[in-house]
């Protein structure tokens, strides 16, 4: 039997919960490469180094697709469940200058143009009222779940509300969000039949909320409405309109990113704090630690563990290894935001770490340009949470955690309260 890497035992949904000892290992060696030809680096300055580097690209068009799929060497088993879930190019897939060009369309509607520089502040009072709500809703309760009754209604309320999706589709496109991350698997666990079932439905799923996107474009198109995506479809702007193609696939991801990673913060901010209570009775008793302490805990439990679709168009000689023109870049961001060589004490929950720039958001061309709304979403969150909900416990931990391995987070978290505060 051929001994797992570390990056693959780290993958194990067994060992989801804490990936992080096989993340200590894998630094060893910070770029190395996987038996698929898959090179992962999992290091801060290797990473950083590349997140700038333009022979990095993006583009999965770009990628060489192998004669002998399965092969030794053969990027086909990583391509294979990424096929599944993205088709056309959306700005996390695309290179300038065809990125740089759906940024500069997209990017005005969502975060707010230049004489509306509150886009993103202005939507505090209702995201406020959304958690109070949320809270007020546990009132008697003794057990409540973090993820499904707090941590995922907040975002995909908000991330609808701008967009200008109905809310009363919600449950049918957070049904195809969960059964295309089910399909995603990049471990050894893939080959399964389990996994092989996962991804002919994670394609049918891309499929249906594909097609909801495309009609609900349409509909703004004939008749223009409130939201960004309204706003996108009926682009006048001097550089045109983007492809409905284009427009479909970054429609998905604004849904999808738009909830999903906060989803998670919020969750694993909640489980964090619940298992550091000095640091809870901290952001209680000083809650303006809550602005560095978000940032805090998106480095300690990043969203988004690592990235998938990079490839190098030239070769790159980095750390001592040459990465070949083709071949598959994975930047493992929950690696390098534990990486010892750039943050003091790694493993330590610190609330007022200085100097924190964390990997959570990414960085170069392609950061999140969703972060402002992210910050202010779980800033208000867990705050409040940590203000109103009296003496909360542990139920199970650690808690189960949902299959995917890039945007990884708890599918629940049971947590015994006393009640609820004014």
């Amino acid at each position: 039997m051929v001994e797992e890497t570390p990056w693959q035992q780290a993958l194990r949904y067994a060992n989801r919960a804490n990936p992080y000892p096989f993340y200590e290992e894998l630094r060893k060696t910070p770029v190395a490469r996987q038996p698929d030809g898959t090179y992962v680096v999992s290091t801060y300055r290797e990473i950083v180094a590349l997140l700038h580097d333009p022979r990095v690209s993006s583009d999965l068009r770009k990628r060489p697709v192998p004669a002998a799929a399965g092969t030794e060497g053969s990027a086909e088993p990583v391509a294979e469940p990424i096929r599944a879930v993205l088709t056309e190019p959306n700005i996390i897939t695309c290179d300038p200058p065809e990125h740089d060009r759906d940024r500069r369309m997209m990017v005005p509607h969502f975060v707010g143009p230049p004489h509306a520089p509150h886009a993103i502040s202005d939507l505090e009072p209702e995201i406020r009222r959304i958690v109070d709500g949320l809270l007020d809703d546990m009132r008697g309760k003794t057990r409540i779940d973090a993820v499904d009754e707090f941590a995922y209604p907040l975002p995909v309320t908000v991330i609808c509300k701008i967009l200008g999706v109905p809310m009363e589709d919600e449950s049918r496109f957070h049904q195809w969000v969960e059964t295309a991350l089910d399909a995603l698997d990049f471990g050894p666990e893939a080959a399964s039949e389990e996994i092989r079932n996962r991804q002919a439905g994670g394609r049918q799923a891309v499929g249906e909320f594909g097609q909801f996107a495309a009609d609900l474009l349409d509909r703004y198109a004939r008749q223009p409405g409130p939201g960004m995506l309204s706003a996108m479809v009926n682009e006048d702007g001097p550089e045109g309109r983007m492809s409905k193609g284009v427009l479909v696939s970054n429609a998905l991801l604004l849904i999808f990113a738009g909830h999903e990673t906060t989803v998670n913060l919020i969750a694993h901010s909640v489980l964090t704090l619940l298992r550091h209570p000095d640091a809870l009775e901290k952001l209680r008793r000083r809650p303006e630690l809550i602005v560095p302490g978000v940032e805090e805990l998106l480095r300690f439990e990043s969203s988004v563990q690592f990235w998938h679709t990079r490839s190098a168009v030239e070769d790159i000689d980095i750390a001592g290894t040459t990465i070949p023109k083709g071949a598959p870049i994975f930047l493992a961001y929950g690696s390098a935001n534990r990486d010892p060589e750039r943050f003091t004490d790694p493993d330590e929950l610190d609330l007022e770490r200085p100097d924190n720039q964390h990997l959570g958001f990414s960085q170069g061309i392609h950061f999140c340009f969703g972060a402002p709304l992210a910050r202010l979403e779980v800033q208000v969150a867990v705050g409040e949470f940590v203000r109103r909900v009296q003496n909360p416990r542990l139920v199970e931990d650690p808690p189960p955690y949902r299959h995917n391995q890039i945007f990884r987070g708890p599918r629940h978290v049971l947590v015994d309260i006393d009640g609820i505060r004014d």
